[in-house]
Parts: structure tokens; C-alpha cells; sequence
């Protein structure tokens, strides 16, 4: 049991944290009391541990002596997991789809892949156009151009282009992201 200080146990060695037994240095320095930070030896620091049936944490062992705490280490572990859930909800994934064309695509298949591309990006995700060409296509690049050119002008209203259109060996790649919301109000 980490949450409550047994002086006969060792606890097993956490990652990041030393706490109780596993402080082997002779003096620490012990913060959180009253009157600031005290110098004090690491028995000393345990006994008072003990006596408020708390766990003595060592919270950075960069400076010499390492800086320490008297604190519930369980509900201390509790907080930083609650933290790090709370933080990764926040945090927003952006994917990169990919659509793919060839340089003879029929009217109605643009629309509908441009169409697709818009609605990723409304998602939030950002897009690579890719441009594929096939045999002989590759005499006609300026055609690919255009096609990519064509794209950009449809979407304006929703994208900013990332990575402009490059060839790539066979292919022409283009990669967009959405405007940002700030940008929209603007």
C-alpha cells in the first residue's frame, strides 16, 4: 500500500519519483512546511513522514541536496493521471487524408472528390491532393498543373495550402490544411 508510510517496507522504485526508503542521500531539502524550504536530514524527514502517516516524495533530484515533500503519494499519482487524461480530451488529433487523381478526370468525378476534400477539411483534417500519371500522360505536366491550380481555386474559401503542387517522380503532390477560425473572422 504506497498511500500510507510503512517503515519497515521498501516500496518498489517508480519511474520519476523516489519516495520513502528510496531516498538514499543524507540531507534533503524538504519544502511545502511552514517557513519556506528547510535543510534537513532524510531520517528526520521520514520520522515526521511517519508521525502524519504520509509519504516523504522526493520531487526533483537535480539540485544537491534533492528537494522533497511530505505528501499522500497515491492521491499525489491520482492527480497527475486526472491531469494527463484532462489534457489529452483537449488535445485535438489531425489527420492527413489523401485523395488521389489522374489527369483525364471526367467533370462529374471532380466535383465529387473535391466535395470529399471539403468535407475533411470541415473536420478539421488536412488534405494531399495527389496527381497520378501514367505512361506517356507525363509529356502533358502543365495539364496536372492546372488540375491542382483548379483545386485550389474551388476550395479558397476554406484552405490554406500547406505544401504547394510539386512533382514527386510520377506524381504532383499538393498537401492543404483549413483555415484556422481566427483567420475566418478576420
Amino acid at each position: 500500500m504506497i498511500g500510507r508510510y510503512d517503515s519497515k517496507r521498501i516500496y518498489p522504485a517508480v519511474p520519476g519519483h523516489r519516495i520513502n526508503n528510496n531516498i538514499r542521500v543524507e540531507n534533503v531539502r524538504l519544502v511545502g512546511e511552514e517557513g519556506g524550504p528547510i535543510l534537513i536530514s532524510t531520517k528526520e524527514a521520514l520520522a515526521m513522514a511517519e508521525k502524519r502517516d504520509l509519504d516523504l516524495v522526493e520531487i526533483s533530484k537535480d539540485q544537491n541536496p534533492p528537494v522533497v515533500k511530505i505528501i499522500d503519494y497515491s492521491k499525489y499519482k491520482f492527480e497527475l493521471v486526472k491531469k494527463s487524461k484532462e489534457s489529452k480530451k483537449k488535445q485535438k488529433v489531425i489527420h492527413v487524408k489523401e485523395i488521389k487523381f489522374r489527369p483525364s478526370i471526367d467533370k462529374h468525378d471532380y466535383t465529387h472528390k473535391v466535395n470529399h476534400a471539403r468535407l475533411f477539411l470541415e473536420k478539421g483534417n488536412k488534405v494531399k491532393f495527389t496527381l497520378l500519371f501514367r505512361g506517356r500522360e507525363i509529356m502533358h505536366k502543365e495539364l496536372g498543373y492546372k488540375l491542382l491550380k483548379d483545386i485550389e481555386r474551388d476550395l479558397r474559401d476554406i484552405i490554406q495550402v500547406e505544401k504547394s503542387p510539386s512533382m514527386e517522380g510520377r506524381n504532383i503532390t499538393m498537401i492543404v490544411a483549413p483555415i484556422s477560425s481566427s483567420k475566418v473572422k478576420k
